[in-house]
């Protein structure tokens, strides 16, 4: 007889029942006694500069600056095994460089008005505190990528006046700002200056820079700030350079660009329209129906590799709200939806605390940790996703069965090989109940040691924005 695990991580007060029988409870407007209507998912090519490791690794952004009371490599080390125990897998560093003074908003500044590609900043640590903090990630066999910004630099940066001609200039030779490509006006990023990709001796040097890394601190990657603002054949200069020098780096583009990923230069890019997708649902304004709908869709753009998907990260949090204000109730909810659903999960530090608060972007505001009240909350879903390979990445796992999706009831399966997984969400702030589809014996509650009997006709009740995930590993 197959054991099926059951996870459930919801509030205190979540109601969990089970009944052949017919009652009370709302029925979700599937129609739940018909035979489900399966979504059969395209054929998703696997990535030819795919390797191993990222089959189903995990991403945890790391804001250096807030995540301590000092804001220091130094003082990030004694995080690290806490990291580790609870599966993170890659650590992505928000800018390390030295942050531009000229023009610079707050006290601070920002992150990405770099001053210097090629050195660290200095409130952070010096440069062997920086070679002591990569050691001591790859020592617990985790990988750290760093976050780079070819878009633009600061106004101090040391590429300004020794080549103005490396960047944007108006029609009176005026060094700009970047232009938002859609409206031709300025973002408003006054405190960055825009660099001009026409110039091919100012990308040489720009490789260079990705080099340096890769050869000095053998980091394992990048993030590409702003990479749907840079043109696509420089993606194709990166990638050539980087992967002839190492062959298992890992590339992430803040871009939702399907050539990123179709043209082999990216592993994985931002899954933004996933997460405007959850917003909207969680305001209800969208429903579970609609994620069936942008599956089909997104899934047409993009042949190869996967999105990152996420409930936070650096600017959702300090721009657009906390998950508590944008999700409210649902929180935990879109969280494990999207570390079922579709591609690689990431974690914004602090999310574990919880992270109440917006961080400020230009000051110090360091994140409050103390109690972790949602580390074995993540734990648990980190465990989940590296043990059942039907939920591994892309290629390396496989595309959900879309089961029912209503006006309130996400449900999909996933199976690879002896690996299988039900999800089941309540995408409603109502009371729903589905009837499961098939036989799925020996269920078992982790979190509460329950055991009991089940199979096809059996009725699950989901509380208002409940989760059910079922796993036989």
């Amino acid at each position: 007889m197959t054991r099926i695990f059951f996870l459930s991580f919801a509030v205190v007060s979540l109601l969990f029942s089970v009944s052949c029988k017919q009652d009370k409870a709302q029925t979700s407007s599937s129609g739940q006694n018909e035979a489900p209507v399966m979504l059969t998912p395209p054929v998703h090519k696997k990535n030819g500069i795919f390797f191993d490791w990222l089959k189903n690794a995990n991403v945890y952004e790391v804001n250096v600056r807030q995540f301590t009371d000092e804001g220091t490599f130094s003082a990030l080390l004694p995080h690290l095994p806490r990291l580790k125990k609870m599966g993170v897998d890659v650590l992505w560093l928000m800018p390390i460089y030295p942050i531009s003074k000229t023009k610079r908003k707050g006290d601070l500044g920002s992150y990405y008005a770099v001053s210097d590609y090629k050195d660290v900043n200095p409130e952070f640590g010096n440069k062997a505190q920086f070679r002591q903090l990569v050691d001591s990630i790859h020592s617990l066999r985790m990988k750290v990528i760093l976050d780079f910004v070819p878009n633009h630099t600061g106004w101090d940066h040391v590429w300004i006046k020794e080549h103005p001609e490396w960047f944007t200039q108006d029609g009176n030779g005026n060094i700009i700002d970047p232009i938002d490509p859609n409206t031709g006006e300025s973002w408003g990023w006054t405190d960055v200056a825009d660099l001009n990709f026409d110039n091919q001796e100012m990308r040489k040097e720009m490789i260079s820079a990705l080099e340096f890394w890769v050869d000095t601190y053998e980091v394992d990657g990048y993030r590409m700030d702003v990479a749907h603002n840079v043109p696509d054949d420089f993606w194709d200069q990166v990638s050539k350079a980087l992967f002839a020098k190492k062959k298992d780096i890992f590339m992430l583009a803040e871009s939702e660009v399907s050539t990123h990923r179709n043209n082999d230069n990216f592993h994985v890019t931002y899954g933004w329209s996933f997460h405007h997708l959850l917003n909207e649902i969680a305001k209800g304004e969208k429903t579970a129906a609609d994620i069936a709908k942008w599956y089909k869709e997104d899934r047409e753009k993009f042949s190869k590799g996967w999105h990152m998907h996420f409930t936070s990260n650096h600017d959702e949090n300090s721009w657009n709200g906390t998950v508590f204000e944008r999700y409210g109730d649902a929180d935990k909810c879109m969280t494990a939806l999207t570390f079922t659903f579709d591609g690689m999960p990431l974690i914004y530090g602090g999310q574990e605390e919880p992270l109440k608060k917006r961080l400020e972007f230009f000051e110090k505001d360091p994140i409050p940790f103390g109690n972790y009240e949602y580390e074995e909350f993540y734990r648990r879903l980190l465990q989940v996703k590296h043990m059942n390979r039907a939920l591994w990445n892309g290629s390396y796992g496989v595309e959900p069965n879309i089961i029912v999706a209503d006006d309130k009831l996400l449900v999909f399966e996933k199976k690879n090989g002896e690996d299988e997984v039900i999800c089941m969400f309540n995408l409603s702030n109502e009371p729903v109940k589905y009837t499961l589809h098939r036989d799925a014996p020996m269920f078992e509650n982790i979190t509460a040691a329950r055991r009991f009997e089940g199979g096809e006709g059996m009725s699950v009740y989901l509380d208002s924005w409940d989760y059910k995930i079922l796993s036989n590993r």
